[in-house]
């Protein structure tokens, strides 16, 4: 039944096809040889033809090979092809590629502890049932905070913005509910931005995206870069097409930068990032690993190096709230979501608003990449669910016939 409505689903973003579309590309990468990839090109290319979104890039890495396509244009006035060097709005990606890793780094180096109260590091965020939040609630979105608030419309600077946050009462009892919260993402960032005695961005930009590889993933992108940006929305709220600014209107107040949204970056920085989280996840059990031992000084090593437990732990279930799919900052295979029906039960990934996503199953050696605009010209267009679940079962699918 399940699979009958997916194939429904791919059916009619297929019978859409616009005839503007743009020709499709065709993949490249050292994984795009020698496999027939048609299935998954052929759904790309309808779903923009159908206006699911003006362009998509589809990044997959399978066992270190990498295969990248892009399709459709950057913008509806912009002609140009998207491809690997392509930034896009990351939106609510940033809450596993930023913030997620800060943290991990940071309670690997003794600087936050997963269990302790929130207030220990943001005291404003305290008082009566608030003292009962710990870290682990905020990855797992189940604080009680509600989930959003119009910051952009009731305050006017970042520090206003983050005092209202801290400010806001609980809706339930910490742990009990699971409510996916851009406002406990922004009460985590604090906490980083408190240990670290930085704010998020330089604490990436110098300590975390640099170590991993990632050239191309940062907040505020220099005009410079405009001509590589895919826009988004025409928003109502600042007057004009947005091209090169962060999407999400709260994080536009909190100056651009926060833990929730605010990111951009390319596909092969994403996969790039994927891999270096399996190549963590494999030394989980090595415990004779000579780098693992000794006096080596922290920045002869790169960062999480040994940490492959404490990888681990942040992309499992946890289980905070009773049959919950949240690991820490991370989400899990469900069977509806973006996953698809096919990626293992060891899987962890995320979406983003603006059309984004990021799956990684280590059973695989597999990082899924798709970045897509959805949101240009306008927010209303809700159709990429079937796609990305699509374009999930659709790689696993291909991988598996190899």
């Amino acid at each position: 039944m399940k699979k009958a409505l997916l194939l429904g689903l791919v059916s009619g973003i297929g019978a859409c096809i616009h005839s503007t579309a743009v020709p499709p590309a065709i993949p490249t990468g050292d994984l795009a040889a020698g496999l027939d990839w048609s299935p998954i090109t052929s759904v790309l290319d309808s779903a923009v033809g159908a206006g699911v979104s003006p362009g998509a890039v589809l990044g997959v890495s399978a066992g270190g090979r990498r295969m990248i396509y892009g399709t459709g244009r950057l913008g509806l006035d912009l002609p140009d092809r998207p491809d690997s060097m392509t930034l896009y709005d990351l939106a609510s990606l940033t809450k596993v590629i930023g913030l997620t890793t800060a943290v991990m780094i940071a309670v690997d180096r003794g600087l936050l502890e997963l269990d302790a109260p929130v207030r220990r590091y943001v005291p404003a965020f305290g008082g009566g049932r608030k003292d009962l939040v710990t870290i682990r609630h905020l990855l797992t979105h189940s604080t009680g905070l509600p989930a959003w608030r119009p910051l952009f419309r009731e305050t006017e600077s970042r520090d206003a913005a983050l005092a209202l946050v801290d400010s806001t009462p609980l809706d339930t009892v910490p742990g009990s509910v699971t409510v996916y919260s851009d406002l406990g993402a922004m009460v985590l960032t604090q906490a980083v931005e408190s240990v670290w005695g930085s704010r998020i961005d330089t604490v990436l930009a110098s300590d975390v995206f640099p170590a991993l590889g990632m050239r191309h993933t940062r907040f505020l992108p220099p005009a410079d870069l405009r001509p590589h940006i895919a826009p988004t929305e025409r928003d109502p709220w600042r007057g004009r097409m947005l091209w090169g600014e962060v999407h999400d209107e709260n994080a536009a107040r909190l100056d651009g930068v926060s833990g929730h949204a605010g990111l951009f970056g390319t596909v092969t920085d994403l996969m790039t990032f994927g891999e270096w989280y399996l190549a963590r996840l494999a030394e989980a059990d090595v415990e004779d690993d000579p780098r693992c031992k000794g006096d080596a000084p922290p920045g002869l090593l790169p960062i999480l190096v040994c940490a492959g437990p404490l990888v681990r732990e942040f992309t499992r279930r946890q289980e905070v709230v009773p049959g919950s799919s949240r690991a820490l900052g991370w989400d899990t295979p469900t069977g509806t979501n973006s996953a698809g029906t096919l990626l293992s039960s060891l899987s962890f990934g995320h979406t983003g608003f603006t059309g984004t996503s990021l799956w990684i199953d280590p059973s695989r050696q597999l990082v899924l990449v798709l970045l897509t605009n959805r949101v240009h010209p306008t927010r209303e267009n809700n159709r990429t669910g079937p796609l990305r679940r699509a374009v999930a079962d659709r790689v696993v699918g291909v991988l598996e016939r190899h």
